[in-house]
């Protein structure tokens, strides 16, 4: 049998005690720290999910996955420029300049829509 300080009155009682002897109090089952840190984070976990911040971790992913396809498109651009017909340089500079508007690169939109004019052009399909 060990002694166990009171979580009210700081009396030294047995650990098979149901209360202490001194204030009465009921013997504390729970540590007090480790609800307030499993509280928390339930809190936090509740507020990821209902709050917020499983959307905008969802959002920042998909931005870096629609950066990640218009590079891919650049690629597949430049291997229609090398070994490709007119008509497919300039379709792959459509689908270039559509990857980045859907990436929301206005930068980069604005040039490859020129570069698409350019290559359809020159494909005998110009832009209207």
């Amino acid at each position: 049998m060990a002694l166990q300080a009171c979580h009210e009155c700081g009396a030294q009682i047995s650990s098979e005690a149901k209360t202490c002897p001194q204030c009465v109090a009921p013997k504390n089952k729970t540590n007090t720290a480790s609800v307030t840190i499993g509280g928390i984070f339930t809190i936090g976990i509740i507020w990821f999910y209902f709050g917020g911040g499983l959307e905008n971790q969802a959002g920042k992913d998909m931005g870096k996955i629609r950066v990640q396809v218009a590079r891919d498109m650049v690629d597949q651009y430049n291997i229609a420029k090398a070994s490709g017909t007119p008509i497919d340089i300039c379709v792959h500079a459509g689908t270039v300049s559509a990857s980045f508007l859907r990436a929301k690169d206005d930068y980069n939109y604005a040039l490859w829509k020129r570069t698409e004019a350019r290559d359809c052009d020159a494909a005998g399909m110009p832009n209207q």
